[in-house]
Protein backbone atom coordinates (compact mmCIF):
# COMPACT_ATOMS: atom_id res chain seq x y z
CA UNK A 1 0.00 0.00 0.00
CA UNK A 2 1.30 3.33 -0.75
CA UNK A 3 0.28 6.40 0.69
CA UNK A 4 -0.95 8.99 -1.54
CA UNK A 5 1.18 12.09 0.75
CA UNK A 6 3.92 10.10 -1.15
CA UNK A 7 2.69 9.80 -4.35
CA UNK A 8 2.28 13.54 -4.63
CA UNK A 9 6.08 14.13 -3.76
CA UNK A 10 7.16 12.19 -7.20
CA UNK A 11 5.52 15.13 -9.19
CA UNK A 12 8.96 16.15 -11.66
CA UNK A 13 10.56 14.46 -14.97
CA UNK A 14 13.66 13.48 -12.26
CA UNK A 15 10.60 11.25 -9.99
CA UNK A 16 6.92 10.58 -11.93
CA UNK A 17 4.86 8.54 -10.71
CA UNK A 18 0.96 8.40 -11.25
CA UNK A 19 -1.97 6.93 -10.16
CA UNK A 20 -4.45 4.71 -12.25
CA UNK A 21 -7.67 3.07 -11.30
CA UNK A 22 -6.27 3.55 -7.38
CA UNK A 23 -2.72 1.87 -7.77
CA UNK A 24 0.68 3.64 -8.06
CA UNK A 25 3.36 3.55 -10.85
CA UNK A 26 6.50 4.82 -11.18
CA UNK A 27 6.38 6.04 -15.12
CA UNK A 28 10.01 8.22 -14.52
CA UNK A 29 11.82 5.72 -17.28
CA UNK A 30 8.85 5.65 -19.85
CA UNK A 31 8.75 9.16 -20.06
CA UNK A 32 10.90 9.66 -22.97
CA UNK A 33 9.34 6.49 -25.02
CA UNK A 34 5.32 7.52 -24.12
CA UNK A 35 3.79 7.74 -27.92
CA UNK A 36 2.30 10.84 -27.15
CA UNK A 37 5.21 12.86 -25.35
CA UNK A 38 6.04 13.57 -21.87
CA UNK A 39 4.13 16.80 -21.25
CA UNK A 40 0.86 15.21 -20.59
CA UNK A 41 2.24 12.29 -17.89
CA UNK A 42 4.10 15.24 -16.15
CA UNK A 43 0.66 17.03 -16.16
CA UNK A 44 -0.69 14.28 -13.78
CA UNK A 45 2.41 13.64 -12.30
CA UNK A 46 2.04 12.61 -8.45
CA UNK A 47 -1.32 12.68 -9.51
CA UNK A 48 -4.58 10.77 -10.23
CA UNK A 49 -4.10 10.57 -14.03
CA UNK A 50 -7.21 8.08 -14.50
CA UNK A 51 -9.31 10.17 -16.11
CA UNK A 52 -6.93 10.69 -18.92
CA UNK A 53 -5.65 7.30 -18.85
CA UNK A 54 -8.91 5.78 -19.54
CA UNK A 55 -10.05 6.97 -23.12
CA UNK A 56 -6.87 6.22 -24.82
CA UNK A 57 -5.67 3.39 -23.60
CA UNK A 58 -6.94 0.06 -22.55
CA UNK A 59 -7.45 -1.06 -18.99
CA UNK A 60 -5.06 -3.97 -18.97
CA UNK A 61 -1.95 -1.85 -20.88
CA UNK A 62 0.05 -1.02 -17.30
CA UNK A 63 0.13 -4.36 -16.52
CA UNK A 64 1.46 -5.90 -20.21
CA UNK A 65 3.79 -3.54 -20.82
CA UNK A 66 5.19 -1.68 -17.51
CA UNK A 67 7.99 -3.37 -16.26
CA UNK A 68 6.74 -5.20 -12.73
CA UNK A 69 9.39 -3.22 -10.85
CA UNK A 70 7.45 -0.24 -11.45
CA UNK A 71 3.78 -1.26 -10.15
CA UNK A 72 3.86 0.47 -6.72
CA UNK A 73 0.67 -0.84 -5.39
CA UNK A 74 -2.70 0.02 -4.03
CA UNK A 75 -2.93 3.68 -2.74
CA UNK A 76 -4.36 4.65 0.42
CA UNK A 77 -6.15 8.24 0.93
CA UNK A 78 -7.42 8.84 -2.89
CA UNK A 79 -10.77 10.47 -0.98
CA UNK A 80 -7.85 13.38 0.64
CA UNK A 81 -8.43 17.11 -0.87
CA UNK A 82 -6.22 17.72 -3.53
CA UNK A 83 -6.99 14.31 -5.44
CA UNK A 84 -10.69 15.32 -6.74
CA UNK A 85 -10.30 17.90 -9.70
CA UNK A 86 -12.85 20.23 -9.73
CA UNK A 87 -15.23 20.18 -12.95
CA UNK A 88 -13.68 22.07 -15.52
CA UNK A 89 -15.81 24.59 -17.20
CA UNK A 90 -15.79 22.29 -20.28
CA UNK A 91 -17.40 19.52 -18.14
CA UNK A 92 -20.08 21.50 -17.21
CA UNK A 93 -20.51 22.45 -20.69
CA UNK A 94 -21.57 19.03 -21.42
CA UNK A 95 -23.22 17.95 -18.53
CA UNK A 96 -25.25 20.61 -18.86
CA UNK A 97 -26.23 19.76 -22.98
CA UNK A 98 -26.78 16.09 -21.90
CA UNK A 99 -28.82 17.50 -19.15
CA UNK A 100 -30.86 19.40 -22.17
CA UNK A 101 -30.47 17.19 -25.64
CA UNK A 102 -33.64 15.75 -26.89
CA UNK A 103 -35.41 12.73 -26.37
CA UNK A 104 -33.80 9.49 -27.74
CA UNK A 105 -37.49 9.25 -29.52
CA UNK A 106 -36.70 12.07 -31.30
CA UNK A 107 -33.31 10.52 -33.59
CA UNK A 108 -35.11 9.71 -36.40
CA UNK A 109 -31.48 9.78 -39.09
CA UNK A 110 -28.08 9.32 -38.09
CA UNK A 111 -27.74 12.81 -38.68
CA UNK A 112 -29.39 13.53 -35.73
CA UNK A 113 -26.94 11.89 -33.32
CA UNK A 114 -24.19 13.35 -35.49
CA UNK A 115 -25.96 16.88 -34.41
CA UNK A 116 -26.19 15.75 -30.57
CA UNK A 117 -22.97 14.31 -30.39
CA UNK A 118 -21.01 17.72 -31.35
CA UNK A 119 -22.72 18.93 -28.44
CA UNK A 120 -22.62 16.53 -25.62
CA UNK A 121 -18.87 15.53 -26.68
CA UNK A 122 -15.27 17.06 -25.28
CA UNK A 123 -14.02 19.46 -27.98
CA UNK A 124 -11.27 17.28 -28.01
CA UNK A 125 -12.88 13.86 -28.34
CA UNK A 126 -15.41 15.36 -31.03
CA UNK A 127 -12.14 16.33 -32.64
CA UNK A 128 -10.64 13.01 -33.06
CA UNK A 129 -14.14 11.44 -34.53
CA UNK A 130 -15.08 14.21 -36.66
CA UNK A 131 -11.44 15.34 -38.30
CA UNK A 132 -10.71 13.81 -42.23
CA UNK A 133 -7.42 14.50 -43.78
CA UNK A 134 -5.46 17.83 -44.71
CA UNK A 135 -8.60 19.92 -46.53
CA UNK A 136 -11.42 17.02 -46.08
CA UNK A 137 -12.36 16.70 -49.64
CA UNK A 138 -12.70 13.31 -49.12
CA UNK A 139 -14.14 13.16 -46.03
CA UNK A 140 -17.10 15.01 -47.74
CA UNK A 141 -16.85 13.37 -50.86
CA UNK A 142 -17.19 9.80 -49.07
CA UNK A 143 -21.13 10.85 -48.45
CA UNK A 144 -22.13 12.71 -51.39
CA UNK A 145 -20.46 10.45 -54.34
CA UNK A 146 -23.79 8.44 -53.24
CA UNK A 147 -26.23 11.28 -54.58
CA UNK A 148 -24.49 11.03 -58.14
CA UNK A 149 -26.47 7.50 -57.76
CA UNK A 150 -30.10 7.11 -58.81
CA UNK A 151 -32.56 4.02 -58.72
CA UNK A 152 -34.97 2.83 -61.02
CA UNK A 153 -37.46 1.25 -59.51
CA UNK A 154 -39.80 -2.07 -60.26
CA UNK A 155 -43.01 -1.74 -59.85
CA UNK A 156 -45.86 -4.01 -59.61
CA UNK A 157 -43.69 -6.45 -57.60
CA UNK A 158 -45.40 -8.15 -54.57
CA UNK A 159 -43.61 -7.08 -51.93
CA UNK A 160 -45.55 -7.87 -48.86
CA UNK A 161 -42.93 -9.80 -47.09
CA UNK A 162 -39.17 -8.59 -47.33
CA UNK A 163 -36.08 -10.29 -46.26
CA UNK A 164 -33.24 -7.63 -45.29
CA UNK A 165 -30.42 -10.74 -43.91
CA UNK A 166 -27.46 -11.87 -45.79
CA UNK A 167 -24.41 -14.10 -45.68
CA UNK A 168 -20.70 -12.15 -44.85
CA UNK A 169 -17.88 -14.15 -44.56
CA UNK A 170 -19.60 -17.48 -43.98
CA UNK A 171 -21.84 -16.06 -41.29
CA UNK A 172 -25.53 -15.12 -41.54
CA UNK A 173 -26.81 -11.91 -40.37
CA UNK A 174 -29.53 -9.88 -39.57
CA UNK A 175 -28.61 -6.73 -41.90
CA UNK A 176 -26.07 -6.09 -44.50
CA UNK A 177 -24.19 -3.89 -42.62
CA UNK A 178 -21.55 -3.85 -39.69
CA UNK A 179 -19.84 -1.83 -36.82
CA UNK A 180 -16.68 -1.39 -38.02
CA UNK A 181 -13.33 -0.83 -36.41
CA UNK A 182 -13.05 2.91 -34.76
CA UNK A 183 -10.45 3.60 -32.56
CA UNK A 184 -10.75 4.97 -29.26
CA UNK A 185 -14.52 4.06 -28.29
CA UNK A 186 -13.96 5.80 -24.58
CA UNK A 187 -13.41 9.11 -25.51
CA UNK A 188 -17.26 8.88 -26.82
CA UNK A 189 -18.66 6.99 -23.67
CA UNK A 190 -17.19 5.01 -20.72
CA UNK A 191 -18.28 1.91 -21.78
CA UNK A 192 -15.99 2.23 -25.13
CA UNK A 193 -16.52 -0.61 -27.73
CA UNK A 194 -18.18 -3.15 -25.40
CA UNK A 195 -21.12 -0.48 -25.44
CA UNK A 196 -20.85 -1.30 -29.75
CA UNK A 197 -20.34 -4.96 -28.41
CA UNK A 198 -23.95 -5.32 -26.22
CA UNK A 199 -25.76 -3.41 -29.16
CA UNK A 200 -24.71 -5.30 -31.98
CA UNK A 201 -25.94 -8.32 -29.95
CA UNK A 202 -29.19 -7.09 -29.46
CA UNK A 203 -30.03 -6.26 -33.21
CA UNK A 204 -27.51 -9.14 -34.82
CA UNK A 205 -25.06 -7.21 -36.57
CA UNK A 206 -21.62 -8.50 -37.02
CA UNK A 207 -19.35 -5.99 -35.08
CA UNK A 208 -15.44 -5.56 -36.08
CA UNK A 209 -13.22 -5.01 -33.26
CA UNK A 210 -10.40 -2.09 -33.50
CA UNK A 211 -6.37 -2.81 -32.67
CA UNK A 212 -6.53 0.78 -31.40
CA UNK A 213 -9.66 -0.17 -29.11
CA UNK A 214 -10.55 1.98 -25.32
CA UNK A 215 -11.22 -1.62 -24.06
CA UNK A 216 -8.97 -4.12 -24.59
CA UNK A 217 -9.54 -6.81 -26.52
CA UNK A 218 -10.74 -9.52 -23.74
CA UNK A 219 -13.13 -6.89 -22.77
CA UNK A 220 -14.91 -6.71 -25.87
CA UNK A 221 -14.92 -10.74 -26.57
CA UNK A 222 -16.28 -11.41 -23.24
CA UNK A 223 -19.22 -8.61 -23.56
CA UNK A 224 -20.53 -10.30 -26.40
CA UNK A 225 -23.00 -13.30 -26.26
CA UNK A 226 -22.41 -17.03 -27.65
CA UNK A 227 -24.08 -16.60 -30.92
CA UNK A 228 -22.59 -13.21 -31.42
CA UNK A 229 -20.05 -12.62 -34.71
CA UNK A 230 -17.07 -10.65 -34.14
CA UNK A 231 -14.16 -10.05 -36.74
CA UNK A 232 -10.90 -7.94 -35.60
CA UNK A 233 -9.12 -5.36 -37.74
CA UNK A 234 -5.35 -5.69 -37.41
CA UNK A 235 -2.75 -2.69 -37.48
CA UNK A 236 0.14 -4.98 -38.52
CA UNK A 237 3.01 -4.39 -35.75
CA UNK A 238 7.19 -4.21 -37.10
CA UNK A 239 7.50 -7.17 -34.71
CA UNK A 240 5.65 -9.78 -36.45
CA UNK A 241 5.98 -12.14 -33.00
CA UNK A 242 3.42 -9.84 -31.70
CA UNK A 243 1.13 -9.81 -34.55
CA UNK A 244 1.21 -13.79 -34.61
CA UNK A 245 0.79 -13.29 -31.12
CA UNK A 246 -2.04 -11.01 -31.09
CA UNK A 247 -3.70 -13.23 -34.19
CA UNK A 248 -3.84 -16.65 -32.60
CA UNK A 249 -5.46 -15.51 -29.23
CA UNK A 250 -8.36 -14.29 -31.69
CA UNK A 251 -8.40 -16.93 -33.51
CA UNK A 252 -8.56 -19.02 -30.20
CA UNK A 253 -11.34 -16.76 -28.66
CA UNK A 254 -13.99 -17.22 -32.14
CA UNK A 255 -13.19 -13.89 -34.06
CA UNK A 256 -14.54 -15.52 -37.49
CA UNK A 257 -12.19 -12.97 -39.96
CA UNK A 258 -8.72 -11.16 -40.31
CA UNK A 259 -9.07 -7.56 -41.55
CA UNK A 260 -6.29 -6.06 -42.45
CA UNK A 261 -5.33 -2.46 -42.65
CA UNK A 262 -3.55 -1.86 -45.85
CA UNK A 263 -4.04 2.18 -46.13
CA UNK A 264 -2.21 3.23 -43.13
CA UNK A 265 1.67 3.33 -43.44
CA UNK A 266 1.46 6.31 -41.24
CA UNK A 267 -1.46 7.99 -40.28
CA UNK A 268 -2.78 10.85 -41.76
CA UNK A 269 -2.52 14.81 -40.92
CA UNK A 270 -6.28 15.35 -39.16
CA UNK A 271 -5.66 18.84 -38.39
CA UNK A 272 -8.94 19.24 -36.36
CA UNK A 273 -7.83 16.55 -33.62
CA UNK A 274 -4.14 18.72 -33.70
CA UNK A 275 -5.61 21.84 -33.84
CA UNK A 276 -7.64 21.44 -30.48
CA UNK A 277 -4.94 19.37 -28.95
CA UNK A 278 -2.32 22.61 -28.98
CA UNK A 279 -1.26 23.49 -25.91
CA UNK A 280 0.08 27.13 -26.03
CA UNK A 281 1.84 27.24 -23.21
CA UNK A 282 3.71 23.97 -23.38
CA UNK A 283 4.25 25.02 -27.24
CA UNK A 284 5.86 27.91 -26.44
CA UNK A 285 8.29 26.41 -23.39
CA UNK A 286 9.34 23.61 -26.08
CA UNK A 287 10.29 26.07 -28.93
CA UNK A 288 12.26 28.45 -26.44
CA UNK A 289 13.90 25.32 -26.06
CA UNK A 290 14.86 24.23 -29.73
CA UNK A 291 12.10 20.95 -28.81
CA UNK A 292 9.28 21.70 -31.09
CA UNK A 293 6.58 19.41 -30.13
CA UNK A 294 5.71 17.67 -33.19
CA UNK A 295 2.64 15.42 -32.09
CA UNK A 296 -0.23 14.68 -34.44
CA UNK A 297 -2.94 14.33 -32.07
CA UNK A 298 -4.58 11.35 -30.67
CA UNK A 299 -4.29 9.44 -33.79
CA UNK A 300 -0.30 9.66 -34.32
CA UNK A 301 0.19 9.57 -30.71
CA UNK A 302 -1.04 5.98 -30.42
CA UNK A 303 0.21 4.64 -33.97
CA UNK A 304 3.67 4.53 -33.71
CA UNK A 305 4.27 0.51 -33.68
CA UNK A 306 2.20 0.37 -37.15
CA UNK A 307 4.90 -1.61 -39.75
CA UNK A 308 5.32 0.77 -43.02
CA UNK A 309 7.28 -1.95 -44.54
CA UNK A 310 4.41 -4.16 -44.67
CA UNK A 311 4.02 -5.10 -48.53
CA UNK A 312 1.96 -8.13 -50.76
CA UNK A 313 4.92 -10.77 -49.86
CA UNK A 314 3.75 -10.48 -46.31
CA UNK A 315 0.38 -11.91 -47.08
CA UNK A 316 1.38 -15.72 -47.89
CA UNK A 317 2.74 -15.47 -43.88
CA UNK A 318 -0.42 -14.44 -42.99
CA UNK A 319 -2.06 -17.42 -44.43
CA UNK A 320 0.57 -19.50 -41.76
CA UNK A 321 -0.71 -18.20 -38.94
CA UNK A 322 -3.97 -18.66 -39.34
CA UNK A 323 -7.19 -20.69 -40.58
CA UNK A 324 -9.71 -17.63 -40.30
CA UNK A 325 -10.26 -15.22 -43.63
CA UNK A 326 -8.29 -12.93 -44.46
CA UNK A 327 -9.84 -9.57 -46.00
CA UNK A 328 -7.37 -6.64 -46.83
CA UNK A 329 -8.94 -3.21 -45.14
CA UNK A 330 -8.38 0.28 -47.31
CA UNK A 331 -8.06 -1.26 -50.97
CA UNK A 332 -8.61 2.07 -53.19
CA UNK A 333 -8.18 0.98 -56.87
CA UNK A 334 -9.34 -1.75 -59.16
CA UNK A 335 -5.72 -2.85 -59.61
CA UNK A 336 -5.02 -3.63 -56.04
CA UNK A 337 -8.47 -5.82 -56.06
CA UNK A 338 -7.49 -7.88 -59.02
CA UNK A 339 -4.34 -8.60 -57.14
CA UNK A 340 -5.99 -9.55 -53.60
CA UNK A 341 -7.65 -12.26 -56.03
CA UNK A 342 -4.25 -12.98 -56.96
CA UNK A 343 -3.13 -13.31 -53.93
CA UNK A 344 -6.01 -15.64 -52.64
CA UNK A 345 -7.42 -13.27 -50.36
CA UNK A 346 -11.21 -13.94 -48.81
CA UNK A 347 -12.24 -10.14 -49.53
CA UNK A 348 -11.37 -6.55 -49.93
CA UNK A 349 -12.77 -3.56 -47.84
CA UNK A 350 -12.58 -0.77 -50.32
CA UNK A 351 -12.16 2.55 -48.12
CA UNK A 352 -10.40 5.84 -47.95
CA UNK A 353 -10.46 5.09 -44.23
CA UNK A 354 -13.52 7.78 -43.48
CA UNK A 355 -11.40 10.23 -45.69
CA UNK A 356 -8.72 10.66 -42.80
CA UNK A 357 -5.98 9.39 -44.78
CA UNK A 358 -4.90 10.05 -48.36
CA UNK A 359 -6.99 13.31 -49.49
CA UNK A 360 -8.32 13.41 -52.83
CA UNK A 361 -8.45 9.98 -52.23
CA UNK A 362 -11.65 8.78 -54.21
CA UNK A 363 -15.21 7.48 -52.60
CA UNK A 364 -15.91 3.54 -51.86
CA UNK A 365 -18.94 3.75 -53.79
CA UNK A 366 -16.95 5.21 -57.06
CA UNK A 367 -14.32 2.73 -56.70
CA UNK A 368 -16.82 -0.24 -56.14
CA UNK A 369 -18.66 0.70 -59.66
CA UNK A 370 -15.56 0.59 -61.80
CA UNK A 371 -14.23 -2.84 -59.73
CA UNK A 372 -17.46 -5.20 -59.95
CA UNK A 373 -17.25 -4.41 -63.83
CA UNK A 374 -13.96 -5.48 -64.09
CA UNK A 375 -14.18 -8.61 -62.02
CA UNK A 376 -17.66 -9.37 -63.93
CA UNK A 377 -15.81 -9.23 -67.02
CA UNK A 378 -13.26 -11.25 -66.10
CA UNK A 379 -15.80 -13.72 -64.94
CA UNK A 380 -14.18 -13.25 -60.96
CA UNK A 381 -17.22 -11.58 -59.33
CA UNK A 382 -17.76 -15.19 -56.94
CA UNK A 383 -13.78 -15.33 -56.29
CA UNK A 384 -13.93 -12.62 -53.76
CA UNK A 385 -16.24 -10.75 -50.71
CA UNK A 386 -16.23 -7.27 -51.73
CA UNK A 387 -16.91 -4.89 -48.76
CA UNK A 388 -17.03 -0.94 -48.48
CA UNK A 389 -17.29 2.09 -45.82
CA UNK A 390 -17.30 5.68 -45.61
CA UNK A 391 -19.71 8.34 -45.85
CA UNK A 392 -22.94 5.41 -45.34
CA UNK A 393 -25.78 7.72 -43.45
CA UNK A 394 -29.01 5.94 -45.28
CA UNK A 395 -30.09 3.03 -46.17
CA UNK A 396 -30.29 4.06 -49.55
CA UNK A 397 -26.27 4.33 -49.54
CA UNK A 398 -26.56 0.49 -48.45
CA UNK A 399 -28.84 -0.30 -50.84
CA UNK A 400 -26.69 0.94 -53.40
CA UNK A 401 -23.52 -0.60 -52.92
CA UNK A 402 -25.12 -3.86 -52.80
CA UNK A 403 -26.68 -3.15 -56.24
CA UNK A 404 -23.14 -2.55 -57.37
CA UNK A 405 -22.24 -6.16 -56.36
CA UNK A 406 -21.09 -5.13 -52.66
CA UNK A 407 -21.93 -8.20 -49.92
CA UNK A 408 -21.95 -5.39 -46.93
CA UNK A 409 -21.10 -2.36 -45.72
CA UNK A 410 -19.42 -0.89 -42.78
CA UNK A 411 -20.21 2.06 -40.65
CA UNK A 412 -18.23 3.67 -37.96
CA UNK A 413 -18.80 7.26 -37.25
CA UNK A 414 -22.62 7.04 -37.14
CA UNK A 415 -22.19 4.52 -34.48
CA UNK A 416 -20.06 6.40 -32.39
CA UNK A 417 -21.99 9.72 -32.60
CA UNK A 418 -24.88 7.31 -31.36
CA UNK A 419 -23.26 5.64 -28.62
CA UNK A 420 -21.77 9.39 -27.75
CA UNK A 421 -24.95 10.86 -27.50
CA UNK A 422 -27.64 8.03 -25.47
CA UNK A 423 -25.06 5.51 -25.47
CA UNK A 424 -26.18 1.48 -25.75
CA UNK A 425 -29.97 2.12 -26.56
CA UNK A 426 -28.35 5.16 -29.32
CA UNK A 427 -26.63 2.72 -30.95
CA UNK A 428 -29.58 0.13 -30.95
CA UNK A 429 -31.84 3.12 -32.52
CA UNK A 430 -29.34 3.88 -35.24
CA UNK A 431 -29.27 0.56 -35.90
CA UNK A 432 -32.83 0.04 -35.92
CA UNK A 433 -33.56 3.18 -38.01
CA UNK A 434 -31.15 2.31 -40.75
CA UNK A 435 -33.49 -1.59 -40.82
CA UNK A 436 -36.42 0.07 -41.08
CA UNK A 437 -35.13 2.60 -43.87
CA UNK A 438 -33.62 -0.66 -45.43
CA UNK A 439 -37.30 -2.32 -45.31
CA UNK A 440 -39.21 0.68 -47.00
CA UNK A 441 -36.80 1.21 -49.69
CA UNK A 442 -36.49 -2.75 -50.04
CA UNK A 443 -40.56 -2.08 -51.36
CA UNK A 444 -39.82 0.98 -52.96
CA UNK A 445 -37.18 -0.29 -55.02
CA UNK A 446 -39.33 -3.71 -55.84
CA UNK A 447 -36.95 -6.41 -54.73
CA UNK A 448 -37.86 -9.17 -51.93
CA UNK A 449 -34.62 -10.00 -50.63
CA UNK A 450 -31.19 -8.60 -50.95
CA UNK A 451 -29.67 -11.51 -53.88
CA UNK A 452 -32.56 -9.54 -55.69
CA UNK A 453 -31.01 -6.38 -55.88
CA UNK A 454 -28.42 -5.28 -59.26
CA UNK A 455 -26.87 -3.03 -61.32
CA UNK A 456 -30.28 -3.09 -63.20
CA UNK A 457 -31.74 -1.08 -60.23
CA UNK A 458 -29.03 1.92 -60.41
CA UNK A 459 -29.19 4.82 -63.02
CA UNK A 460 -25.07 5.66 -63.06
CA UNK A 461 -24.54 7.91 -65.56
CA UNK A 462 -23.87 10.89 -63.04
CA UNK A 463 -20.94 8.41 -60.74
CA UNK A 464 -17.91 9.88 -62.14
CA UNK A 465 -18.92 13.55 -62.75
CA UNK A 466 -17.75 14.78 -59.15
CA UNK A 467 -19.64 18.09 -59.81
CA UNK A 468 -22.79 16.56 -59.87
CA UNK A 469 -24.26 15.41 -56.90
CA UNK A 470 -27.53 17.37 -55.24
CA UNK A 471 -26.44 19.60 -52.12
CA UNK A 472 -27.92 17.63 -48.96
CA UNK A 473 -28.41 20.01 -46.46
CA UNK A 474 -28.75 17.31 -43.39
CA UNK A 475 -24.79 16.83 -44.21
CA UNK A 476 -24.09 20.42 -44.29
CA UNK A 477 -25.63 21.18 -41.37
CA UNK A 478 -23.85 19.05 -38.86
CA UNK A 479 -20.45 19.07 -40.99
CA UNK A 480 -18.03 21.43 -39.18
CA UNK A 481 -15.62 23.76 -41.12
CA UNK A 482 -12.39 23.60 -40.29
CA UNK A 483 -10.91 26.24 -37.82
CA UNK A 484 -8.33 28.96 -38.20
CA UNK A 485 -4.95 29.62 -36.03
CA UNK A 486 -6.35 32.16 -33.57
CA UNK A 487 -4.44 34.70 -32.45
CA UNK A 488 -3.25 35.36 -28.47
CA UNK A 489 -5.33 36.88 -26.53
CA UNK A 490 -4.73 40.78 -25.49
CA UNK A 491 -6.08 43.76 -24.59
CA UNK A 492 -7.32 46.78 -26.23
CA UNK A 493 -5.06 50.01 -25.44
Amino acid sequence: MVDIKEVNKHNSKESCWVVVHGKAYDVTEFLPEHPGGQKIILKYAGKDATKEFDPIHPRDVLDKYLDKSKHLGEVAGLSQVGQEEELDEEDKRVQQAIANRPPLSQMYNLFDFEHIAREVMRKTAWAYYSSGADDEISLRENHRAFHRIWFKPRVLVDVSSVDMSTTMLGTKTSAPFYVTATALGKLGHPDGETCLTRAAAKEDIIQMIPTLASCSFDEIVDAATDKQTQWMQLYVNADREITKRIVQHAEKRGIKALWITVDAPQLGRREKDMRVKYDEAAAEVQEDEGTIDRSQGAARAISSFIDASLSWKDLAWFRTITKMPIVLKGVQCVEDVIKAVEYGMDGVLLSNHGGRQLDFARSSIEVLAETMAELRARGWENKIEIYIDGGIRRATDIMKALCLGAKGVGLGRPFLYAMSSYGEEGVVRAMQLLKDEFEMNMRLIGVTSVDQLSPAHLDLRSISTHNAAPTNLLFDSVYEPMARPEFKRYSKL
